[in-house]
């Protein structure tokens, strides 16, 4: 089992950045004065035989990315890297996010680390996590003394 840090507000702001429409939020992060950091959004499922994580990535090349798995955390990290302007055009608004990220997700014990694989389609990362084997113990009657 490994230990998690707990962020005492980390549910508050999670909560308070899908319920604010997201263009207010930029703007008063901006007239902050604070980085604009991003995250990439991601889908966590689970089948009989393997967890699945979807991360959205769009415009992020799949060489930008990098998975590590480590005393039960999966780490997906990497960078989308802004264009280069060109010296005609001309922004009217620029809504997308640029710049490093990093998110990282708790696993069970029951992982087979040595069978985690990616790929990447369509601007999403699929990581695959086959779960390993364990025996199923039958129920134990437990006598009180």
């Amino acid at each position: 089992m490994s230990l998690i840090r707990w962020e005492p507000f980390g549910d508050v702001d999670a909560l308070f950045s899908r319920l604010m429409p997201a263009s207010y939020a930029r703007a008063a992060l901006a007239a902050n004065g604070r980085k604009l950091d991003w995250s990439p959004s991601a889908d966590i499922s689970e089948t009989d035989k393997e967890f699945v994580i979807r991360a959205e990535l769009p415009a992020v090349k799949k060489e930008d990315v990098q998975v590590t798995y480590d005393d039960g955390v999966i780490t997906i990290k990497g960078e989308r890297k802004q264009q280069k302007d060109e010296k005609n055009e001309k922004y009217h608004r620029v809504e997308s996010f640029y710049g490093s990220f990093e998110r990282g997700f708790s696993l069970p014990d029951n992982v087979n680390a040595e069978a985690i694989r990616c790929d990447s389609k369509d601007g999403i990362l699929t990581v695959h996590i086959p779960k390993s084997e364990t025996a199923k113990q039958k129920p134990k009657q437990i006598t009180v003394q």
